[in-house]
């Protein structure tokens, strides 16, 4: 079989060395990304098998209720430092929440 000299050169084109460690590199990148990803996936499931249900936020440490989703030490903070609540809606009465944030929160928490 003959094989066209422009066929050749592709073929080998496809095969330089400099696309090697070009797909070498972005192999190593997207290992990288999705070994980051396990890890947090890996995390939150070893928090959440932590949890034991609902967090009462009147008595919940700064570092239980950073579990929460969207919940920073600064939020955190926040929270403890605007005790006590009457109901979890107070997170938002009192601005310590937004909306949007409660949502992502008040199946989580609770208030005894």
């Amino acid at each position: 079989m003959m094989v066209s000299g422009a066929a050749l050169l592709l073929v080998l084109g496809g095969c330089s060395p400099n696309n090697s460690e070009n797909l070498q590199r972005r192999t190593a990148d997207a290992t990288a990304a999705a070994k980051r990803d396990a890890d947090a996936i890996a995390r939150g499931v070893a928090e959440g098998l932590k949890r034991k249900g609902p967090l009462n936020i009147n008595q919940a440490s700064d570092k239980e209720l950073e579990t929460l989703p969207g919940v920073t030490p600064e939020l955190a903070g926040k929270i403890v430092e605007n005790r006590p609540y009457g109901s979890t809606r107070d997170l938002v009465r009192k601005r310590v929440l937004s909306s949007a944030e409660f949502d992502r929160v008040k199946d989580q928490i609770f208030v005894k």
